[in-house]
C-alpha cells in the first residue's frame, strides 16, 4: 500500500508560479509510474503530466512549456512546477501512482486527497 499526500496549492495571480509536492509513505515508489491529474467542478478528472520509473516525462498539450514534473525517489516525493499560470488552470490537483505510464485515471492504483490551486484573473 502507498499513501500519497499533496501540498503546495493555494491562490496565485495569473502569470505567477506555484510548486506542488506529492509525498509518499508506506512503501517507496521508486519503480512506480507517477502522474498529476486535475479536476474542476462539474468536469471530469483530467490528465496533466506523468513521469515513468526511469524519469521519462509527458504532458497534456495545454501545459507543455509551462509545467514541469519531476521526482526524487530517495525522498519518495514527486513535484509539479507550474509557471505562467492561467485562470483555466484552476482546479483540485491530485497525484497518483500506478503500474502503467498512461493518461487514463483508472489505470492508477493510488491517489492523494488533492490540493486546491486557484489562479486569479
Amino acid at each position: 500500500q502507498v499513501q500519497l499526500v499533496e501540498s503546495g496549492g493555494g491562490l496565485v495571480q495569473a502569470g505567477g508560479s506555484l510548486r506542488l509536492s506529492c509525498a509518499a509513505s508506506g512503501r517507496t515508489f521508486s519503480n512506480y509510474n507517477l502522474a498529476w491529474f486535475r479536476q474542476a467542478p462539474g468536469k471530469e478528472r483530467e490528465f496533466v503530466a506523468g513521469i515513468n520509473w526511469i524519469a521519462g516525462t509527458y504532458y497534456t498539450d495545454s501545459v507543455k512549456g509551462r509545467f514541469t514534473i519531476s521526482r526524487d525517489n530517495a525522498k519518495n516525493t514527486m513535484y509539479l512546477q507550474m509557471s505562467s499560470l492561467k485562470a483555466e488552470d484552476t482546479a483540485v490537483y491530485y497525484c497518483a501512482a500506478g503500474r502503467a505510464a498512461v493518461r487514463i485515471a483508472r489505470e492508477f492504483d493510488y491517489w492523494g486527497q488533492g490540493t486546491q490551486v486557484t489562479v486569479s484573473s
